[in-house]
């Protein structure tokens, strides 16, 4: 293969997974990791990727698939996500919980937990609780209707929150890194989640693995504000170190 040929081979994969290691691309194409460094920095050199430690990322935003897309990625990391996040939650609390496959994903695990009291501008994670037998007291906010999420948002969505606390937040991102924090690829979405959050004692960030590392439009929070991040054991290992040298609990 030519150089060039796999240089756009490398770029495509990468823009399609949002990031790949040195080792993984080396093994993939059969080549040296000197060679994969140079192509990296041929790469990163014109604007097409980003470099950084060990590999290298889009140099492109994240913008999210559909809902019914993005629940069947990842979808047994993000059950595994579900039941890590029920072993944080004690009987009785009050949630709030944004819109989200790996939120929606929880819900199972969550259903088996009394006495909860939920506030959603979730549509379908509103019927999935009832659904799956749960006793929670569930709060769906109103406000304009997206039916794509089956979701509320914007302003009348944002005040109904204002008018609630709550024991724990729990957010699904888009994108996370430990530079930046919580990200979110809608506007609407990320208002949302700042405002649960500012009205919850405790911040929860549901991410899987493919989303860490990786940056999105709208900053939800800083990683300082986040109190629990959950995500699956396939966090690459220099991520482990990075947010370990931030102070974070992760369960993975």
């Amino acid at each position: 293969m030519k150089p060039r040929e796999r240089r756009l081979q490398i770029e495509t994969m990468i823009r399609s997974e949002g990031s790949a290691s040195v080792e993984d691309l080396a093994a993939h194409f059969e080549v040296s990791t000197e060679t994969i460094r140079r192509d990296l920095a041929r790469l990163a050199g014109a604007g097409r990727v980003l470099k950084v430690h060990g590999g290298a990322r889009s140099a492109r935003l994240l913008v999210e698939p559909s809902m019914d897309i993005r629940a069947a990625q990842a979808s047994e990391e993000k059950v595994q996500i579900g039941r890590r996040l029920a072993g944080e939650i004690e009987p009785g609390a009050t949630l709030f919980i944004d819109t989200g496959s790996t939120t929606l994903a929880a819900v199972p695990a969550l259903a088996a937990i009394v006495g909860l009291t939920v506030i959603t501008n979730s549509c379908r994670l509103a019927d999935a609780l009832a659904r799956a037998g749960s006793d929670a007291s569930v709060h769906l906010l109103g406000g304009s209707y997206v039916a794509g999420n089956a979701q509320t948002v914007g302003p009348t969505a944002l005040g109904q929150i204002a008018e609630y606390q709550a024991d724990h937040c729990v957010l699904t991102v888009a994108a996370f890194s430990a530079e930046v924090g919580a990200m979110d690829a809608s506007h609407d979405e990320a208002q949302i989640a700042r405002a649960m959050a500012a009205n919850a004692q405790n911040l929860i960030v549901l991410a899987d693995s493919s989303k860490l590392d990786r940056r999105a439009a709208f900053t939800v929070c800083p990683t300082a504000r986040i109190d629990l991040l959950i995500t699956d054991d396939a966090i690459p290992g220099p991520m482990r170190g990075q947010l370990a040298a931030c102070g974070l609990r992760v369960l993975c």
